[in-house]
């Protein structure tokens, strides 16, 4: 798929904390869907990016460590095998993690722009992570993160721990939400199983 003429530039950028038992062996089948379609072989053979500057695809045994920096080039049907590679992530990582995904439109240049025509960049930012809990929490901190440095601006950090406080009442209530759904349909527990819990789930964690 990696043809000069495909209508897409393909970027995928993030890290990625895997549990300590994940080898390359299992590293590889799960991101299988990205090598696979790039043509390659193996991860090994695939891990590189178009762009000699970037690192491509790394795996860090020792700090349990997927790092992201790799460009390839393809067509929309790549969303597909990002689907893919999420679900895989999910049954390897050892905490969430956001991965951004820019497609950049490899056949736009100057004469479209000057005939005002759009180009069909896009981007999407994806999450990762081994529980619903861990997905929320990597959304959760992004977003805290991008309104603290929109905000720093014009606000010392110091006067902005009321607007964290909300952010984390608003991801506590969407938590509370998926549990309760996730508990639908559940059967009561027997005699001297307790009340009907969260099934050990905590609320992301808040910033102090």
């Amino acid at each position: 798929m990696n043809h000069d003429d495909a209508p897409f530039e393909i970027h995928v950028h993030g890290d990625v904390k895997l549990r300590p038992d994940v080898g390359f062996d299992a590293l590889q089948e799960a991101l299988r869907p990205l090598w696979k379609y790039a043509g390659a072989r193996s991860l090994a053979d695939g891990a590189a990016s178009a762009y000699e500057d970037e690192p491509g695809i790394r795996f860090d045994p020792h700090q349990h460590l997927l790092q992201i920096c790799w460009t390839l080039y393809g067509d929309d049907d790549f969303r597909h095998q990002l689907d893919d590679m999420c679900m895989n992530l999910n049954e390897v990582s050892d905490a969430g993690a956001a991965i951004e995904v820019t497609f950049y439109d490899a056949q736009y240049d100057e004469e479209d722009e000057d005939e005002g025509r759009e180009s069909r960049d896009d981007f999407l930012l994806l999450f990762v992570g081994p529980t619903p809990e861990a997905l929320m929490q990597a959304q959760r901190d992004l977003l805290v993160e991008d309104v603290v440095n929109l905000m720093e601006r014009h606000f010392d950090g110091a006067e902005l721990g009321g607007v964290v406080a909300e952010i984390d009442k608003l991801f506590s209530a969407r938590f509370d939400a998926l549990v309760s759904s996730l508990e639908i349909g559940k059967p009561p527990r027997g005699a001297g199983g307790g009340s009907p819990g969260h099934g050990g789930g905590r609320r992301p964690r808040h910033l102090h």
